[in-house]
């Protein structure tokens, strides 16, 4: 805990044994700020060596993350104001750093122009201190209320409070000595001494008593002393909560017999998994297996009769032909063997309750032992994703049920913009209505654009009389938040313009007052600047040097700081609603902008994930992380329940990761580019969930933090052997997951930061499933995450600061076996793929109410544009150590082709784009693929289409996709094969044997232009140069119908049969082409005449040219030279 008075408190004084912040090279610089906005700062160093302001600041060391077999603890003190005062101060500060700079902390009495009330945010309202000549606020504890740290009532801020300690530690207003032990809450912790209470239970002995490896405070949020969790350290684990222990008899002797007591049943329950499989009924999957089968041989047979009966008259187009079939045939192989073995899954919500939040009598008032989340959003520009979908994401998770204390926010800001900023900050401010009322009247979805946008009443299953007059109250309150959001980019423009003008009209004055010349132009930078009237660090309107979007510092501001641990309900005057029953605590929110410099490569959004991962490990370091794109938000405030019962239940320590599929709101209703990719999402990904389980796919994802650092997953024989007596196992070492990696070299994986380094065995420890079941054989102990969460402090937001420097992953495994992986831009598929071959698995989890809901592009060309960037990442992994075939035994053999399945189908094209054409030229030039229409090809080819039929009408049963929308997909493969993924394999083949880097345009996610119109989109036609091979494939196709049409009508003996079977499969290329014909076409009244015309006069000269180029002799057609249907 960074403490900033001049002397060591109680708490300080006592650490004893505690680390020092210097071990990991991270100073803090305390800024003060000028009426300019610049800072005239001072570092530790500096402080050192001066004696005038030395008594602003403190030595200060590192609070050390606690882990349950070493916790560390402060001997004898109490919660002091000095310790809320930190606490208030880190988060109205904001944090900037990097590489070769010091880290500064400034202090801001102002994040946004409106007005904040909510005290857990920064820069909220409050009273001012009554020193003459302050401005500051006094400060505040859980409810927002003023601290008073004299009985006088004496208003005082934090610094004021700081100097008056240091000079003469009086009052400045009674005159009398603050009385510091007075604000410690001993008093309020219970007796366990076994003195009035119940006779069985073990008495505490004093904290003075505590060992010699104790060098942290066991202290909840309101900084009381918790003899819960200093007592479960003690005793290793036989005692704390959740687990009721008899005190050993005093006659057992020698631990024979009864001795080493036992845990108490504390429900007559019988236990029940979390979660279960629910298998494809047998109806269904077994006809389905047998069909695959049947077509397999079916289809070795086909292909053998097309091999051994070539077309000698036509070998080219037969050639080409069979080639086609033949890759055909293998990728079809690659994509229907892993579905033999769909599964569905169900979570228990009830029973997660019952196991981790339900009053007991280890734990009467029900706290929640369900382990940490942490949330990650990423954003990079705010012209592309607005920041009000952004800020409606961030609204949604906020509002998630789960337990408040447990929860933690993050966004990352990749471009570093000031709109962003202020954007979030208006966010947690709106939050403060939005979240109480979505638990008061459960609320869904928890997104207010999404809530207010809803048909139907609104007061269905509403209970509470006062819905209609909340909801009204809080929908004119978010039409304000939209205006304010949506003035954001005006209001920052003004505001700098002013300060601009201010800064000019000095530097005037200046030269004046010197004597210059004023006649000279005057050279003032254009920057950016806050509400609280200083420049902001990151990306300016006018860039400049470290101003830039590829060029600024670390930003990390606490918007939102870590609630109390207990609930804190609300008043019935309380804001604009009556909050008398409802939680009005909101979770923590950090804005994240990590260092971006000239030179350095910053791997995109994988590089800011990771960015993300190593700052919320020094900040909250949940044991779980869910990342979510910024136009993705919960669409189910329980989906994140569900995904943690797969975590919890019995064998859940393997899981790596629960991914969720994505659903999409906006989208056409006939789903022209079948943009739902429900094909995808309900059945190949439920089919991967029988294997080893569904790819990551890049949002909507809860990760295992332990998983994501590169680890294998436990191996619980050796574990057990470590510790035999109880499935309950202890923390464990880095190096004994990876027998491989000695902990000196633990820099060399994952960074300098000791901070970092030490929450990686807590973070594996919490994440365990409970021990609660003798089944269980690697678990954690019940109870042990009902402690509270340690307050922030300068120093560990500072160390946050240091591990997003554009240098830290210098020299380490960051992105190449730690976190994200670098090197592709589906930096997802190659992270899940990781995580499998080291041997962890993962679940699908298909929520009966969506669980996320996001927008996708429904314009044609941003579809396309899309699916090049999915297309150009497979190929790159079939080009890299990344690819299927170079996999470890581990990777189950069914999941390896999958994988390979992802890196080859955009090959796929070459043949596809081929196949398309040959319709086209067998009708241009008389001849078919087969010389003749042998019975054998007839037969075979109508059992291969009805074993086909049949496996699509299977498929659409277990999987719950409509035909409608199987046939779309099917439509757009072809679309995409003959375009997007063409040009993926070209850009991919020029990156391996050119060396030409690729680069892909971040999609869109704005509406269209015409607001009455929520598809305007889809109707506006931008071109691409992805968009010409469909076109000359339609062209093909229509032009030789018409040419083969017109041949067929001047010969003398028309063979309507030839032409007939030339045109039906010319007719199946069109009509996969249908929906690109009228995403090209744009809106049919905006269709220019001249096209058509245009069109109608090029296919009749075409027919003509053909006619006078091979004139009928006047003989009949030779009946060898094509073929006829029998």
């Amino acid at each position: 805990m960074a403490t900033l008075t001049s002397q060591p408190s109680k708490k300080s004084s006592n650490r004893g044994g505690g680390g020092s912040r210097g071990s990991t090279g991270q100073t803090v610089k305390f800024a003060r700020r000028t009426s300019s906005g610049r800072y005239v700062s001072l570092s530790r160093e500096d402080l050192d060596m001066s004696g005038e302001f030395s008594g602003d600041y403190m030595n200060y060391t590192v609070h050390i993350p606690p882990t349950p077999d070493n916790q560390p603890m402060d001997a004898a003190a109490a919660a002091s104001v000095a310790t809320k005062a930190e606490e208030q101060y880190v988060s109205n500060s904001l944090f900037t750093g990097g590489f070769n700079s010091v880290t500064r902390a400034h202090l801001m009495d102002k994040v946004i122009d409106s007005e904040v009330s909510h005290p857990q945010m920064a820069g909220s309202k409050g009273s001012s201190c009554a020193m003459p000549a302050c401005d500051g606020k006094v400060m505040k504890d859980e409810r927002g209320n003023g601290v008073m740290p004299c009985e006088c009532r004496f208003k005082i801020c934090r610094d004021c409070y700081m100097d008056a300690l240091k000079d003469s530690g009086l009052c400045p207003g009674c005159k009398e000595p603050y009385k510091v032990d007075d604000y410690d809450d001993d008093d309020d912790v219970p007796n366990y001494s076994g003195k009035g209470g119940r006779g069985g239970a073990l008495s505490l002995p004093g904290p003075e008593d505590s060992g010699g490896n104790m060098s942290v405070m066991k202290r909840n949020q309101n900084g009381e002393f918790d003899h819960n969790k200093w007592l479960f350290e003690t005793t290793q684990g036989t005692y704390g909560y959740g687990n009721a222990y008899w005190p050993p008899d005093e006659d057992a002797g020698d631990g024979q017999g009864g001795g080493g007591g036992g845990m108490l049943e504390t429900s007559d329950k019988p236990w029940r998994p979390l979660s279960r499989i629910i298998l494809v009924p047998t109806s269904i999957i077994s006809p389905y297996r047998l069909l695959i089968v049947t077509r397999l041989i079916l289809l070795g047979f086909f292909l053998s009769w097309r091999v051994r009966h070539p077309n000698t008259e036509a070998v080219w187009l037969w050639l080409m032909s069979v080639t086609c079939e033949i890759w055909f045939a293998f990728s079809w192989i690659l994509d229907q063997i892993p579905k033999i073995h769909p599964v569905n899954r169900f979570a228990d919500l009830e029973l997660l309750r019952d196991k981790f939040e339900a009053p007991s009598p280890s734990n009467p008032t029900g706290r929640s032992d369900l382990p940490g989340l942490d949330f990650f959003v990423s954003t990079a520009d705010p012209e592309k994703e607005p920041p009000l979908v952004t800020a409606n994401t961030i609204l949604s998770i906020l509002a998630v049920n789960y337990p408040v204390e447990k929860l933690a926010c993050y966004i990352s800001d990749d471009g570093g913009a000031l709109l962003n900023f202020e954007a979030m900050a208006e966010a947690a401010s709106f939050a403060d209505l939005w979240v109480p009322f979505c638990r008061k009247h459960d609320i869904e979805p928890r997104n207010p654009d999404s809530y207010f946008s809803l048909k139907g009443d609104p007061t269905k299953n509403k209970k509470r009389p006062d819905f209609v007059k909340d909801r009204r109250k809080v929908k004119r309150e978010y039409d304000e938040f939209k205006v304010r959001i949506n003035g954001l980019p005006d209001s920052i423009r003004r505001r700098s313009e002013a300060f601009n003008a201010r800064e000019e009209m000095k530097m005037i004055k200046h030269i004046r007052e010197s004597g210059g010349d004023s006649m000279e132009p005057i050279k003032v930078q254009k920057a950016t600047w806050m509400a609280d009237g200083t420049h902001w660090p990151g990306t300016w309107a006018v860039p400049s040097r470290d101003h830039a979007k590829g060029d600024h510092a670390g930003i990390l501001q606490v918007m939102l700081k870590p609630p109390s641990y207990s609930p804190l309900m609300g008043s019935s005057d309380d804001k604009l609603l009556d909050l008398s029953d409802v939680d009005i605590r909101l979770p923590m929110f950090v804005y994240v902008s990590r260092e971006k410099r000239p030179g350095y490569d910053h791997n995109k959004k994988a590089g800011a994930m990771n960015a993300l991962v190593r700052a919320s490990a020094v900040l909250s370091n949940g044991p779980f992380i869910l990342n979510l794109d910024c136009d993705h938000y919960i669409y189910n405030c329980n989906a994140v329940r569900e995904g943690m019962c797969f975590m919890m239940d019995r064998g859940g320590e393997d899981i790596c990761y629960i991914q969720f599929p994505q659903r999409f709101e906006g989208i056409d209703p006939s789903d022209r580019y079948a943009n739902h990719n429900t094909v995808f999402f309900d059945g190949n990904m439920r089919a991967l969930d029988g294997l080893q389980g569904p790819v990551y796919v890049g949002t909507g994802c809860m990760f295992r933090r332990f998983a994501l650092y590169g680890f294998e997953p436990p191996r619980v024989d050796k574990f057990l052997s470590m510790d035999d007596k109880t499935s309950e196992t202890h923390a464990l070492n880095a190096s004994d997951f990876d027998p491989d990696l000695d902990v000196n070299l633990l820099p060399k994986r994952f960074g300098n930061s000791t901070l970092l380094a030490q929450s990686i065995p807590i973070a594996e420890f919490f994440g365990r499933p409970v021990a609660d079941h003798p089944a269980v054989k690697y678990g954690r102990p019940p109870g042990i995450l009902r402690e509270p969460r340690v307050p922030l402090d300068a120093t560990t937001v500072a160390e946050a600061v240091s591990v997003i420097s554009c240098w830290y992953e210098d020299k380490t495994e960051w992105g190449d076996r730690v976190g994200w992986i670098y090197g592709s831009v589906t930096e997802d598929v190659v992270t899940g793929y990781r995580m499998h071959n080291r041997g962890w698995r993962s679940v699908y989890c298909v929520t009966k109410r969506d669980a996320f809901r996001g927008s996708a592009p429904i314009n044609l060309t941003d579809r396309l544009h899309q699916v090049l960037r999915w297309a150009t990442g497979s190929v790159e992994i079939f080009f890299s150590r990344n690819n299927a075939l170079l996999a470890s035994r581990r990777l189950n053999p069914l999941q390896r082709l999958a994988y390979l399945n992802v890196g080859v189908y955009p090959f796929t094209s070459f043949f596809l784009v081929v196949y398309c054409f040959l319709p086209a030229l067998s009708l241009l030039s008389g001849f078919f693929i087969v010389q003749s229409l042998d019975v054998t090809f007839l037969v075979l080819l109508l059992c291969m289409s009805l074993c086909l039929i049949g496996l699509a009408i299977l498929e659409v049963k277990w999987s719950g996709v409509g035909l409608e929308e199987w046939w779309r997909n099917e439509q757009f493969w072809l679309i995409s094969g003959t375009s997007s993924h063409l040009a993926a394999v070209v850009q991919g083949l020029l990156k391996v044997i050119a060396g030409i880097e690729i680069s892909f345009t971040l999609t869109s996610k704005s509406g269209g232009e015409d607001a009455d119109d929520i598809y305007a989109d889809l109707y506006l036609v931008k071109w691409t140069s992805l968009m010409i091979p469909p076109i000359v494939i339609g062209m093909v196709n229509i032009i030789a119908m018409v040419v083969a049409f017109s041949r067929t009508v001047y010969e003398t003996v028309p063979s309507w049969s030839k032409f007939i079977g030339g045109a039906f499969f010319s007719f199946w290329v069109l009509a996969h082409l249908y929906p690109f014909a009228k995403g090209l076409m744009g809106r049919r009244a905006k269709t220019p005449t001249i096209v058509f015309v245009w069109s109608g006069l090029i296919a009749i000269t075409l027919s003509l040219l053909w006619v006078a180029v091979n004139p009928n002799n006047g003989q009949p057609a030779a009946v060898s030279s094509g073929f006829t249907f029998p």
